[in-house]
């Protein structure tokens, strides 16, 4: 019998718990605790990782795919799970960093076929929902990462400053208001471990 708190979860890619696959550990931070004396009890704690969305264009240039990996990689290295459309593009260069560094992965799909998922995807969540599944991907995450991108990554941004959850953003979008001052939602960064440490503080803050 496989015990669940010394061997990681399964993932979908993969037909056997593997030893390259530690997305249990990193979901998971167990805290044993133990009471001397009669009627003694140890008992696990549980504390869900940091869950952080990376967003950005399906479409992408070498730079921007470079940068959406390392980010991956970065927050994966810290624990983090990364959440996604699940698709190509900087969601698919972010899992795929992010698998690199035995992370696990979330990808929110559009449509209702899981196979549409890229390869690095863990848990694949067909929606059906279209456009509106951007609402899930952000409602998920404690901390947005936002990478270049067009409209649609325009309405993630939108939808996470309209909640209060803070925004990253490396290439991407800048907003002004109205009467044309500058809105500082967005935290404006280059480097992309920088910024995954960035928002790795911002989510342990919430």
């Amino acid at each position: 019998m496989v015990d669940p708190w010394t061997h990681p979860i399964q993932s979908r890619r993969s037909p056997i718990w593997g030893s390259d696959d530690r997305a249990a550990l990193h979901a998971l931070s167990i805290e044993k605790l133990s009471y001397e004396g009669s009627g003694a009890a140890t008992y696990a704690r549980f504390t869900m990782a940091p869950q952080i969305a990376v967003v950005g264009g399906s479409e992408a240039t070498a730079p921007v795919i470079a940068a959406a990996e390392a980010v991956g990689a970065a927050l994966a290295s810290a624990g983090a799970i990364v959440i996604c459309d699940g698709l190509g593009g900087v969601m698919a260069a972010a899992c795929r960093g992010a698998k690199s560094a035995g992370g696990l992965t979330v990808g929110i799909l559009p449509g209702k076929d899981p196979s549409a998922a890229n390869p690095w995807v863990d848990v694949v969540i067909a929606t059906g929902l279209g456009e509106a599944r951007n609402s899930l991907v952000v409602g998920s995450a404690a901390v947005v990462v936002a990478l270049d991108g067009k409209y649609g990554t325009l309405s993630e941004i939108a939808l996470a400053l309209r909640v209060g959850t803070p925004v990253i953003g490396i290439g991407t979008w800048s907003l002004s208001r109205p009467d044309g001052e500058v809105d500082t939602g967005i935290v404006p960064m280059e480097d992309p471990c920088a910024a995954a440490a960035v928002a790795l503080n911002l989510a342990s803050a919430r």
